[in-house]
């Protein structure tokens, strides 16, 4: 049985083999197929309460139309699995995942602001550390890593 932390790197074009790939680390390839998790902070239900599953889709959209393919996936309230072939790419695949996470918490505050959440957003605004709270970020969207 794989390990949840287990990705996939390639080596060639053709040949795929297995690495372990601990949180918070810097993928240090820009291809390969990868399975990853990411997850809205605290756990918080926030993909149901904003009914916003498609906010997914369209960051996948997004991804097909960079030249990625998405293998499978799996939505959930609160979190996201995913298994993702990423072909070469320019930008590495941290800042892609990253860029897709940013896009997402920017729309599902938006939509608990427009469902008047507030409430919720309170406690996602208390949950910015200082570091964050000084860069300008009001709200935590999401946890800050990804497995």
């Amino acid at each position: 049985m794989l390990s949840t932390t287990a990705k996939y790197r390639t080596k060639s074009p053709a040949l795929y083999y297995l690495y372990n790939m601990g949180v918070r680390k810097t993928i240090p390839y820009n291809n390969g197929i990868y399975f990853f998790t990411f997850t809205c902070a605290r756990w918080l239900p926030l993909f149901k309460i904003c009914n916003a599953y498609n906010l997914v889709y369209k960051w996948f959209d997004i991804l097909k139309a960079g030249g990625h393919y998405i293998i499978g996936y799996v939505i959930m309230p609160h979190h996201v699995h995913a298994v993702i072939a990423f072909k070469n790419s320019p930008q590495p695949i941290n800042t892609i995942i990253g860029n897709g996470k940013r896009f997402m918490a920017y729309e599902l505050v938006q939509l608990l602001q427009r469902k008047n959440k507030n409430l919720l957003l309170g406690q996602m605004q208390a949950m910015v550390n200082n570091a964050d709270s000084k860069r300008n970020k009001i709200h935590e969207v999401f946890e800050p890593s990804f497995d």
